[in-house]
């Protein structure tokens, strides 16, 4: 029998029941039958041979393509040891590794703040996530309920002082001899009738009266002037004085009928953006104290106007609250209640909105002084009425020279004034006034109310049959219902 071959666990079964006590003719080295060695070299086979297939497995999953190579049984159990040596080895670091790490962390976390440190972080961020919550609702809230109740309560204080002004003009009765014609006479007791209606601004209670701002326009015409009060009374206001290039007015009404008065604010702190609130009696009395909201849009405006005495560019306060017609005279407040501008015209045009102005409280608050105090704003006056030449027709023009691109042509002038004195003449057109070149009638009156007082002396040079001339004039006054 050969003991190579006929050992090999690969050819030979061997179990528990084929060992037993027999004596055969296998014998160790010293010739005696080990039967404990042969069952334990039975069993390393058997576990060498399990092994054996395991990788043989392994590796045809994950390489299916390399062909099976038989090696001997030398190689077979060098590479089994070799391979399994290191797995083996590298598994027991593992799990020692995992074990001693396990114990120390378990050992070393109760006496650490690491818990604490975790739980402090969570709870700090919640309590600064709560820190905002609180910061940011509130002011919200606060901020809202805070600027509604202000302008309530500030509407509620302001709103007395605004009154009604009514404008009651005598009607025209006419009538003609039937025998004579067309010829028409007017009946000075005619009946007094309401011609139109606006607002006004208490801001002077003083003795026995008290005053009130309203504009020019508003009253202009008027035989007599109706103001409706808060309470629903009505009383007659006497007018103290009216300027129609400012368009201002000042009347006044027994004190008894007031309660509340106004104070003016600086005007020139406006800035754009800032708060508005318009109060007033658009479309009439029966809206009357009405209020609107709404921002400056814009500082020192300047309008062009056509008024009783002439164009004149007003300097005014752009906002986008709303003013109608019966707003004209009412006030425009901040938000503290103060009277910032009177409201007193808007652009009203086919697709053209929010575009109101008013009368800065900076520019109104001299002249209104100035009517109580002299009943009329005076102002320097030249004695002229005017025209741009580009309103002239040509023919009148003939002798003006080709290089004048700008002036204005004396339409009338007063023989008791300071022009008639000087030797200026109807058609003469004028281009300067103290070396500023004119270009239009409201430049001209710009210069003369802004930049000269009664008394000055101005040099005007104007054309005359083409020639280029010059005149000195001492400017007088005049109340400012004289026209230019």
């Amino acid at each position: 029998m050969n003991h190579s071959n006929d050992n090999d666990p690969r050819k030979m079964n061997v179990n528990d029941d084929n060992i037993n006590n027999e004596t055969n003719d296998d014998v160790n080295e010293s010739g005696r039958f080990d039967e404990r060695e042969a069952v334990e070299q039975s069993s390393t086979y058997r576990e060498a041979d399990n092994s054996y297939t395991s990788a043989r497995s392994m590796q045809d999953e994950e390489n299916q393509e390399e062909p099976f190579i038989p090696i001997s049984d030398e190689q077979y159990e060098k590479q089994r040891k070799r391979k399994m040596k290191p797995k083996t080895k590298g598994f027991l670091s593992t799990v020692a590794a995992g074990v001693i790490g396990s114990v120390i962390t378990l050992s070393v976390i109760p006496f650490t703040d690491y818990p604490d440190m975790f739980q402090g972080d969570h709870s700090s961020s919640q309590s600064a996530s709560q820190d905002a919550q609180v910061e940011t609702k509130p002011m919200k809230v606060t901020q809202t309920s805070t600027a509604k109740a202000s302008i309530a309560d500030m509407v509620e204080k302001a709103s007395p002082a605004i009154v009604g002004v009514v404008n009651m003009q005598r009607q025209q009765q006419s009538f003609g001899s039937f025998f004579r014609g067309s010829e028409q006479q007017s009946n000075a007791d005619g009946e007094e009738i309401e011609s139109g209606s606006g607002s006004g601004v208490i801001f002077k209670k003083e003795g026995n009266y008290a005053y009130i701002v309203t504009n020019n326009h508003v009253i202009e015409g008027a035989s007599k002037i109706e103001v409706a009060l808060a309470d629903g009374k009505q009383t007659t206001a006497e007018l103290i004085g009216a300027d129609a290039l400012s368009d201002l007015a000042v009347l006044k009404i027994p004190s008894k009928y007031v309660t509340s008065v106004l104070e003016f604010a600086d005007s020139s702190a406006l800035r754009a953006g800032d708060e508005v609130i318009a109060i007033g009696n658009p479309l009439g009395l029966d809206l009357s104290r009405t209020v609107t909201q709404g921002i400056v849009s814009a500082v020192n405006r300047s309008v062009a106007v056509n008024t009783s005495a002439g164009e004149w560019n007003l300097n005014v306060i752009q906002t986008d609250a709303a003013i109608n017609p019966g707003n004209s005279g009412g006030a425009l407040l901040n938000p503290s209640g103060q009277v910032v501008g009177i409201n007193s015209l808007k652009i009203s045009e086919n697709g053209v909105e929010g575009l109101g102005f008013a009368i800065p409280s900076n520019e109104l608050v001299p002249i209104v002084n100035e009517i109580i105090e002299t009943g009329q704003v005076q102002r320097v006056y030249l004695g002229v009425g005017l025209a741009s030449i580009d309103e002239i027709p040509e023919m009148y023009l003939q002798d003006l020279p080709k290089s004048v691109d700008g002036g204005v042509i004396v339409t009338n002038i007063d023989k008791d004034s300071a022009a008639y004195r000087a030797g200026l003449k109807v058609q003469d057109v004028i281009v300067a006034i103290n070396d500023m070149k004119v270009k239009s009638p409201t430049e001209l009156r710009q210069y003369l109310y802004s930049k000269l007082k009664v008394g000055d002396r101005a040099t005007i040079k104007f054309y005359r049959d083409g020639q280029l001339k010059t005149a000195t004039v001492t400017l007088t006054s005049t109340a400012s219902k004289s026209a230019n």
